[in-house]
């Protein structure tokens, strides 16, 4: 990731600075510049993903692996409203609700298992991991929705692409950020990976905010990028083995208004859910 210029900080302002009305502009509107991610097409997805370790697929490629228009999906929305908050933040916040669905996935099957504690080691996550967290299953309506085995199908396929066919364990995160204390951040621990073999984050919706930076970082080395998804329905998926992630905090878009990013990330993993016993 490049580093900030020298516009950036660094300069001595002029002794007696003079604004006409296009600086004000330029001013009012620099905080809401966005880099756009490096989409990419259908058809070298998954070349690319296995190339460098991420790639990002947009929401006219998402709707066209899935065969549905984007109308489909807007009948997902109603069930981000629903979600109950996150009891397990250490940092005391509130800005954080979820759901939480674990599957098998082999070829075309779905199998949902039964509800199940998310689990993390603390070697991935160094600020919620070793802890078993209790959240509120998936609404049965949104996990029997047309498209939601399709989506978890389609990224089951992604991963036996990147690390060969095979049975995948699956789990569905349904997240919304939220600006209640002024600041909501989606991944409160930082860079990290999360122990399994493909993960996608999906925006759902983005409504009155700023923020929320995706950077993506080889794990071995210096290299990476950073960009914003902007589009409902576009994805990014990251070999875990191979890259760290995060997202910089939200913060609404008004002083005094407020806004939520949503997003639904899932994991694949072929050895297992991840547990205390594993």
């Amino acid at each position: 990731l490049a580093g900030p210029g020298p516009a950036c900080g660094g300069r001595r302002a002029a002794a007696t600075p003079t604004l006409d009305a296009r600086h004000l502009v330029s001013r009012a509107t620099i905080h809401v510049m966005l880099l756009s991610p490096p989409l990419t097409a259908p058809a070298e997805f998954d070349g690319v993903l296995a190339a460098q370790g991420f790639a990002v697929l947009g929401a006219a490629g998402a709707t066209g692996w899935l065969g549905a228009p984007a109308a489909e999906w807007a009948d997902w929305l109603p069930f981000w409203d629903r979600l109950p908050p996150d009891a397990y933040l250490k940092d005391g916040g509130r800005y954080r609700r979820r759901r939480h669905g674990c599957y098998i996935v082999d070829g075309d099957a779905v199998t949902p298992q039964p509800h199940r504690a998310h689990w993390q080691p603390v070697e991935y996550n160094a600020l919620h991991g070793g802890i078993e967290r209790h959240f509120e299953p998936v609404e049965p309506a949104l996990a029997s929705h047309p498209l939601w085995n399709r989506w978890l199908v389609l990224g089951a396929a992604r991963a036996s692409a990147l690390k060969g066919v095979q049975p995948w364990f699956v789990e569905a995160h349904v997240f919304r950020i939220d600006t209640t204390d002024g600041i909501g951040r989606p991944t409160p621990e930082g860079a990290h990976r999360d122990g399994v073999d493909l993960v996608s984050v999906t925006l759902v919706s983005r409504e009155g905010v700023k923020g929320a930076e995706t950077r993506v970082f080889a794990a071995q080395g210096r290299e990476g990028q950073r960009f914003t998804l902007t589009e409902p329905w576009s994805t990014l998926w990251l070999d875990d083995e191979r890259v760290v992630h995060e997202s910089t905090p939200i913060q609404p878009l008004q002083p005094a208004g407020a806004g939520h990013r949503d997003t639904l990330v899932v994991t694949y993993r072929a050895a297992g859910f991840q547990g205390p016993e594993a």
